[in-house]
């Protein structure tokens, strides 16, 4: 009997053991498993969580900086103009029952009032604001956070750019941080202080969305952009990073509505700065031109080209006795590098020509018959175009009858055996035009018979021409005439 219990015990011993060492070999498989996935994750980027990730608190640069930041307050006059009738929007549908009932003269001029931001950046006084905020202005009023005003002077200011510098009678001012756009990351917080519809030092918050941005007739400056709520009277107004420092000005919105829906846009400090130095120093700013049109390269225009990959700038067209011209670019050059920038898209080239010091010499990599090409560059100088040029350039047709928007055509595409003349068509918008077919690309030769080859003239004529017209286009190299009924 004891024996029995013996072996009984002995069993039980044994198969414990086994059970033991079983669940311990589990064990040790569920420890290498995860030991596995710890180190998979490890090769991850690990991220705190969302619990622990405190916002970023904006208080003691809005205490530190704020003082820096002014409100701007303009008056002047401004020519009356036949399409809009002051203080309604111009899609409103009171527009053309007030255009009916006054006609201004071209030598009228009416009362105009605006506000805007800026932001000191010297102790004795210079400020620098928005070029749109203080154009046409009569009087410029500077009010600062302790309730100071003081008239200001317009030391100058780049319409291309954008970007305008004041200056007041005062000393000893507090100043902002200058910092450093190009370090910016998409993603950071930024935060913006201004003027918003005249609510003054109104702070707002949000991330960089985006960097390099080009927009429609603002092809010169590489906009920064952000989801920050900036609205009317924001305008000139600085973009700080967490630091505290000045990143950029905010200078536009895209918007449906007029107010602000979640896309700002704001010119790099450091693109702002030089405009400001070149405004102290010379009283004006020069700009590098090259003399040549281009377009984007497209996935199909790269294959045709013999690219790898969709980049460059693609030149269609080069102006004669250009410096482009002379240094041998010639259309169909896929332009790659200017000044050892890569030039990944064709709005990148623009802007880093327009900043490069007229006389200087760049170089330039070109893609051309399927090989890369070297050339030097002596940069020339941008005409600048008086106000009364600019407007007409990048204004729309008369009344909005047609919904178009055009411009002359430059030298480089007047430059060809006919000695073409006419407007090209940058935009379609829905109405009129755009029902008869008129695409973007397209270039006005004629209204109803008679040549046009400025903005007025096609205004005047499209405003003469009753319900029906018919205009004379060219586009590619086929003349056609397009019917158009103006409802």
């Amino acid at each position: 009997m004891k024996l029995v219990n013996l072996l009984i015990a002995f069993v039980l011993a044994v198969t414990a053991s086994f059970a033991g060492g079983y669940v311990l070999h589990d064990r040790i498989g569920d420890i290498s498993a995860a030991a596995e996935t710890v180190t998979k994750v490890a090769d991850q980027p690990t991220f705190p969580p969302a619990s622990s990730m405190a916002l970023p608190d904006f208080t003691e640069i809005v205490s530190s900086q704020g003082p820096a930041v002014v409100n701007i307050s303009v008056s002047g006059k401004a020519k009356a103009s036949n399409r809009d009738f002051p203080g309604l929007l111009p899609d409103s549908p009171f527009q053309e029952f007030f255009r009916r009932f006054r006609i201004p003269e071209p030598h009228d001029r009416i009362p105009i009032q605006g506000q805007g931001s800026g932001f000191i950046v010297s102790s004795d006084g210079a400020i620098l604001t928005n070029a749109h905020v203080v154009a046409d202005a009569d009087e410029v009023l500077v009010r600062l956070t302790d309730k100071r005003e003081f008239k200001a002077k317009v030391i100058g200011s780049d319409r291309l750019t954008d970007v305008a510098l004041l200056k007041i009678s005062a000393r000893d001012l507090p100043t902002v941080k200058i910092g450093d756009s190009k370090k910016v990351r998409v993603g950071e917080w930024v935060l913006a202080i201004g003027s918003p519809f005249g609510f003054e030092n109104s702070v707002t918050a949000g991330i960089v969305s985006a960097k390099s941005r080009t927009l429609p007739d603002e092809g010169y400056v590489p906009f920064m952009q952000t989801d920050v709520a900036i609205n009317p009277g924001n305008s000139g107004g600085p973009l700080f990073n967490t630091s505290g420092e000045v990143i950029g000005i905010n200078s536009q919105i895209y918007s449906r509505s007029g107010g602000y829906q979640g896309l700002s846009f704001a010119i790099p400090i450091d693109f702002a700065m030089d405009i400001e130095h070149q405004l102290l120093t010379k009283g004006k700013v020069s700009h590098g031109r090259l003399g040549v049109t281009i377009q984007e390269v497209n996935q199909a225009l790269a294959e045709s080209f013999g690219l790898d990959s969709p980049k460059g700038a693609l030149v269609s067209a080069v102006e004669p006795e250009s410096p482009a011209a002379r240094a041998g670019i010639q259309s169909g050059d896929v332009i790659i590098k200017f000044n050892g920038r890569d030039i990944e898209r064709s709005t990148d080239l623009p802007a880093l020509v327009a900043s490069t010091t007229p006389g200087s010499e760049a170089g330039l990599q070109v893609w051309r018959q399927g090989k890369l090409k070297e050339l030097r560059i002596t940069v020339g100088e941008m005409k600048h175009l008086s106000a009364k040029e600019n407007s007409e350039e990048k204004s729309a047709i008369a009344s909005n009858k047609l919904e178009l928007v055009v411009r002359p055509l430059n030298a480089g595409e007047k430059a060809n055996p006919e000695g073409r003349r006419g407007l090209m068509v940058e935009a379609v918008k829905e109405g009129p035009a755009s029902r008869a077919g008129i695409q973007p690309g397209d270039i006005i030769l004629a209204v109803n018979g008679i040549e046009v080859n400025e903005v007025e003239q096609l205004r005047k004529q499209v405003d003469n021409a009753g319900k029906n017209l018919a205009l004379l286009i060219l586009r590619g190299e086929q003349r056609m005439f397009v019917a158009i009924k103006i409802s």
